[in-house]
């Protein structure tokens, strides 16, 4: 009696482990498969929106584990750091430039053709992004919005309090309509006085004043005696003459905080790229009701396009493997694209979509994209970190310091070379 009892035991106990054995197979066999994700976006309109690729991602079977790093270069230099200290995220968020081609001539990225291939992107996306991710035939990042840098976002109640019915078709105009605002008693321009906002100023500004031709000739080709030419000199005269609208607690102040200077009724207009509009959709303000855009001046105006990537650092790991592909068709869905770019102010990566819920800038932004004779590639697409970091010390230095125009544009032709 009592061996059979213990036999009885030995069975229920068998049987036991192997319900459990059978259970931890099918756990791990519906185990999501599991994304760590490196990016920068954490303001509020940010925020908003990459939460819409998350969810996304966890209904296609995955499990988003989001790696927010205030800062571009803090994220990018954490990505970095763990690429090659053998720790490497699935992914890691990088701008549509030439900021990750060094990782790919390194050999430490995967890419993505299967999905591409799958997906079409040759067909679908704009030249300038496809040269930006397609690296000796290999797709190395998946492209996950379209950024105009150089949009103007203005205060429909301050312009109309200013005495400003239209919106300025050349730089005259523009400094016309600054000055009624400063005698509105507003700030005229609201500005964050930090080295990459300096930059993307003074690049909208040169693609406006200076024209298609002498930004190629500067950018694409650098053609030094471009920077030499009176036309260039008239480009950084009329960007210096910006700084005489702007308030003393500009320098420093983060992009973000300029726009709410805007939303909240103390300054008329800022320059800034088409993710500002994400923080005035959490203001809940409305496009053409509670502010206006414009990306540039009149209808012909160069459209600078920029944006953001997602780039898949090199693993063997299969799972890891599965979830890069998953995220790069995830991120480039019609869906995921309209609910992204609602809430981040950019226009989605592909023109198939529904626009319907998109607001009026965004609207005109996808307009604009297809005429490729407005297209202008931002300057990151055109020359490598270094020049870029040290064009941008120029600037930054003109714009904070009393130096003279001839003066700035040697050391512009300077750093141009490398």
């Amino acid at each position: 009696m009592k061996s059979r009892r213990f036999s009885a035991s030995g069975g229920v106990a068998v049987a036991l482990a192997s319900a459990l054995t059978l259970c931890g197979v099918l756990a791990h066999a519906a185990e999501p498969l599991k994304a760590n994700v490196i990016h920068w976006w954490t303001s509020g309109g940010e925020s908003a929106a990459i939460r819409q690729f998350a969810d996304a991602y966890d209904k296609a079977g995955g499990q988003w584990i989001d790696n927010a790093v205030a800062g571009a270069d803090q994220a990018r230099a954490t990505a970095i750091n763990r690429i090659v200290g053998g720790d490497p995220p699935t992914a890691a968020q990088f701008n549509t430039s030439k900021q990750f081609h060094d990782l790919i001539d390194q050999g430490l990225l995967n890419n993505v053709d299967t999905v591409a291939t799958k997906e079409n992107w040759a067909a679908i996306f704009p030249q300038s992004i496809l040269d930006s991710i397609r690296v000796n035939g290999h797709y190395y990042a998946t492209p996950v919005d379209i950024h105009m840098q150089g949009w103007y976002f203005y205060s429909k109640p301050l312009f109309q309090k200013a005495g400003i019915t239209n919106e300025p078709q050349n730089f005259d105009e523009f400094v016309g309509d600054l000055d009624k605002l400063k005698k509105a008693g507003v700030i005229p321009l609201a500005f964050g006085g930090q080295p990459w906002q300096e930059k993307i100023t003074f690049d909208a500004i040169f693609a406006d004043v200076g024209g298609q031709d002498l930004y190629l000739k500067v950018y694409r080709d650098r053609d030094v005696n471009a920077v030499k030419s009176d036309a260039f000199k008239k480009v950084l005269a009329s960007f210096k003459k910006l700084h005489d609208y702007v308030d003393p607690g500009s320098p420093g102040r983060n992009w973000n905080d300029a726009t709410a200077l805007v939303i909240s009724g103390k300054a008329g207009v800022q320059i800034m790229g088409d993710w500002a509009k994400g923080e005035f959709s959490a203001a809940k303000q409305s496009a053409g009701k509670d502010f206006g855009c414009f990306p540039g001046f009149g209808p012909h105006s160069p459209y600078l396009v920029a944006g953001d990537v997602f780039v898949f650092p090199k693993t063997d790991n299969a799972n890891a493997i599965k979830a890069q592909n998953l995220l790069a068709t995830v991120m480039t869905s019609p869906s995921a694209q309209v609910a992204f770019s609602a809430r981040k102010g950019s226009i989605p990566i592909r023109p198939d979509i529904d626009a319907s819920q998109l607001d009026v800038c965004a609207k005109e932004g996808i307009a604009i994209m297809k005429d490729k004779s407005r297209q202008l590639p931002n300057p990151e697409m055109l020359v490598t970190p270094d020049v870029q970091g040290a064009l941008t010390d120029v600037i930054t230095n003109f714009w904070n310091r009393n130096q003279s125009v001839d003066d700035a544009q040697k050391a512009f032709a300077g750093a141009l070379k490398g």
